[in-house]
């Protein structure tokens, strides 16, 4: 992400082409290959490209990036026609460093973006989209500049929307982790603390995104996890409450027989009665 965003600033831009398509039903391309870079923001419809052999569904939030080096086949749904922003432009790298500047061509450069991308923030997308639509047909140098600077924004976004996905897409897996942690060692003391440590993240910060994530606490997961094992024990064997409760991870079998009642609804010896009382299925 750093490097994305470090080659996308080391270039000027240059823009071409804006505005928004509306594909007829059925509509296609096919063996095309761009003269120029550009790309597509769906936001309505159904289709496919395939961009050097790869095939790629669209849907609304798909961003597409073109470059001339592509062989590109386009087509949208019979019943469900394509809709998209499109901005056609050029670029080329000149950035000063150690008070040194550096040019090359675009020919000497590949872009950075290439291919089919998916965007969560679509209305940031469209919002940027819609005024380079609007520039589009204006002109002078005023416009020019502007279109400059909201395409810059429009990457800018783009840079942002990736990262955000990037940090959610981290931000699961450390929480998953976590759960394989309780999974594996419910039956030993864990702490809240314990588990934001092992995620990487603040207790407060980690607690909100398991909440976010799970639906419950980290310890209310936890606690479930617990009951449920206990219950398992409860059923499928002849072992004692009290060496239920510390197989499960509680020391005090008074705080456990609580526990267990509010989750459950009864105690632990009325639940054992209650399961012996059930007929055998078999």
């Amino acid at each position: 992400m750093c490097n994305l965003t470090a080659n996308l600033n080391k270039l000027t831009y240059s823009l071409l082409l804006a505005g928004y398509k509306t594909c007829p039903p059925e509509w296609r391309r096919q063996g095309t290959q761009p003269k120029h870079h550009s790309l597509w923001f769906v936001t309505k419809g159904k289709g496919e490209v395939i961009l050097n052999g790869k095939k790629h569904k669209l849907c609304p939030g798909k961003l597409v990036v073109f470059t001339p080096e592509m062989v590109c086949d386009k087509k949208t749904s019979r019943n469900h026609p394509l809709e998209f922003y499109f901005v056609r432009f050029s670029y080329a790298m000149a950035f000063e460093e150690k008070e040194t500047w550096h040019f090359k061509q675009s020919r000497d450069v590949s872009f950075p973006l290439h291919g089919v991308y998916t965007i969560n923030n679509n209305s940031a997308i469209v919002v940027l989209l819609e005024q380079l639509n609007a520039l589009s047909k204006r002109r002078g140098e005023t416009v020019s500049f502007q279109q400059k600077v909201l395409f810059q924004e429009l990457l800018l976004t783009i840079i942002q929307d990736f990262r955000s996905q990037m940090i959610t897409g981290d931000s699961k897996k450390a929480i998953e982790g976590t759960i394989e942690y309780m999974v594996d060692h419910y039956n030993h003391p864990i702490t809240l603390s314990d588990l934001a440590n092992i995620a990487g993240l603040s207790v407060s910060h980690y607690s909100r995104l398991f909440k976010k994530y799970i639906g419950l606490s980290p310890i209310d997961y936890l606690t479930h996890l617990r009951i449920d094992r206990a219950k398992e024990l409860l059923v499928l064997s002849d072992v004692r409450i009290k060496e239920v409760s510390q197989n499960v991870g509680y020391i005090d079998e008074l705080y456990f027989s609580r526990i267990f009642k509010r989750i459950v609804g009864v105690s632990p010896s009325q639940f054992c009665d209650d399961q012996k009382l059930v007929p055998d299925s078999n």
